[in-house]
């Protein structure tokens, strides 16, 4: 692979742009999402996504992506907080930005955008409308498919539902 940037690796229809750089890990366990208010949900789910390896790498979607997919609401926090606050969780090893045109969603690209990572596994959760794509990608890769539990009436979504909801708890109790 040939890039003027090592930080930088260009496939055909997506940028995966380390965050702040690219550590030395073989055949880590990689996770991508939005990852827009870290909520208990998400550290459950990395914590045990980093079980399944020796390291975990998370990607982040850029705020162009997000803001198509989920609305002018969304990010609340940049691509680049988002990407630091997770890589200062424990359980991760690295982390970095995904960006390019937001209607490319489809299994291949991300399947050249992962690659050079080797990634021994890619890990999702329960109920991802997006897990028949990442079995073909971990397939196509040549690495183990992670389906792991939800932690249910955890998401980004519901938190901030709740936070514009004066009168909705934020806690289950």
């Amino acid at each position: 692979m040939s890039t003027t940037d090592p930080r930088r690796v260009r496939p055909a229809s997506l940028e995966l742009a380390w965050r702040p750089a690219r550590p030395a890990l073989t055949a880590p366990v990689v996770v991508t999402g939005v990852f827009d208010v870290l909520h208990v949900g998400h550290v459950r789910f990395l914590t045990a996504a980093r079980e399944h390896g020796g390291s975990l790498v998370v990607g982040v979607e850029d705020d162009r992506r997000v803001r198509a997919w989920k609305g002018p609401g969304r990010p609340v926090h940049p691509a680049d907080e988002r990407a630091e606050v997770l890589a200062a969780l424990r359980c991760v090893d690295g982390t970095f930005v995904v960006s390019g045109d937001p209607t490319v969603t489809g299994w291949e690209q991300y399947v050249e955008l992962l690659r050079p990572l080797a990634p021994a596994a890619l890990a999702f959760t329960e109920g991802d409308p997006h897990a028949l794509p990442k079995r073909r990608a971990a397939t196509a890769l040549g690495a183990a498919a992670i389906e792991l539990p939800l932690t249910q009436g955890r998401s980004t979504t519901a938190t901030l539902l709740r936070l514009g909801d004066e009168n909705e708890p934020l806690s289950s109790a």
